[in-house]
């Protein structure tokens, strides 16, 4: 295997924090699930794993870095010989699936693989040891992991309501939801997958955040295009204002124009960290279509006709 920081296009001072980034933007791309015609993403899936779980173990990155392990986590032999290896091959499973076998030249180094949808380690085979790598054996594998969708609606997932999906098994499950999966990030579900030697793999949960009819999303936040009366906006005062999470009472500033931003602090997406994005609305005046009366205020307005607006943009 290559250099891991090379791997994962981070530098070697990159923080973990930069590693995990790179690695969760690099594991969406080339997922088996999303790559099922193509094994060579499945390759360069194992092969990223491989280096982010190296480089995401403090311990065993600061031993690669001071050159005691090579890139597959094995110590380096001070007399020249091979340790044997670690490699993660990509293999079919029933009903198209895609899970990864552990295979090892019988050095055991413990626990290498961990990906970042957290799964559970599996496990080393062979009794063999020492540097010459002799004794490996196959182990029965799991199961293959089985590849939903979720579609939810805008509210529930800027929420985080819990979801209830039916399994290709027939069992329904109530799925709690986290910031990560509503960004993309599949969700594990341990022991829901294809049936296997070794017990049955893992269903791999994507969440797809259904449209909304007048919520938008900008990145944690929910923006809002918000109509008000004239009157409400040359007066002011409160108007009811529709949130993820039920409507809510909204002060408008008297004098307010069109375009005008609201800030409603903690009505956003859940963040990883606990905090919400906010919901911003966008005040937007609605006048009447026909209003003699109205026409007549304006024809009759002695207010500053002299002004104007467009100055700003040369005309």
């Amino acid at each position: 295997m290559a250099d891991p920081y090379t791997i994962l296009g981070v530098a070697r001072s990159a923080d973990e924090a930069a590693i995990k980034k790179a690695y969760r933007k690099l594991a969406k791309e080339l997922h088996p699930d999303r790559n099922t015609d193509n094994p060579k993403a499945a390759e360069r899936f194992s092969e990223v794993t491989a280096a982010y779980d190296l480089l995401s173990d403090k311990d065993k990155r600061a031993q690669y870095d001071r050159g005691e392990i090579d890139e597959q986590g094995n110590p380096k032999s001070p007399f020249g010989y091979g340790g044997g290896g670690t490699t993660y091959r990509p293999r079919g499973g029933p009903g198209g699936g895609r899970s990864f076998e552990f295979e090892t030249g019988g050095a055991d180094f413990g626990d290498i693989f961990e990906g970042i949808f957290g799964g559970k380690r599996p496990q080393q085979g062979g009794s063999g040891g020492g540097f010459g790598g002799f004794g490996g054996r196959p182990r029965p594998q799991k199961g293959a992991d089985v590849a939903y969708r979720l579609a939810v609606d805008f509210e529930d997932a800027a929420a985080l309501k819990p979801q209830r999906i039916t399994l290709s098994n027939g069992k329904t499950i109530d799925l709690k939801l986290t910031a990560d999966a509503v960004n993309g990030t599949p969700m594990r579900v341990g022991g829901q997958g294809q049936a296997g030697p070794a017990g049955p793999g893992d269903a791999m949960v994507t969440v797809e955040v259904r449209s909304h009819r007048f919520f938008k999303r900008d990145g944690d936040d929910v923006r809002l295009d918000l109509p008000v009366r004239l009157d409400e906006a040359v007066a002011g005062g409160k108007v009811k204002v529709p949130t993820v999470e039920g409507a809510v009472m909204l002060s408008i500033p008297a004098g307010s124009s069109s375009g005008k931003v609201l800030r409603l602090k903690g009505r956003g997406f859940h963040r990883r960290d606990a905090t919400r994005g906010d919901q911003l609305v966008t005040l937007m005046v609605d006048l009447p279509a026909a209003d003699a009366a109205l026409k007549s205020f304006v024809e009759s307005w002695q207010g500053d006709k002299a002004r104007n607006p467009r100055e700003a943009m040369g005309v």
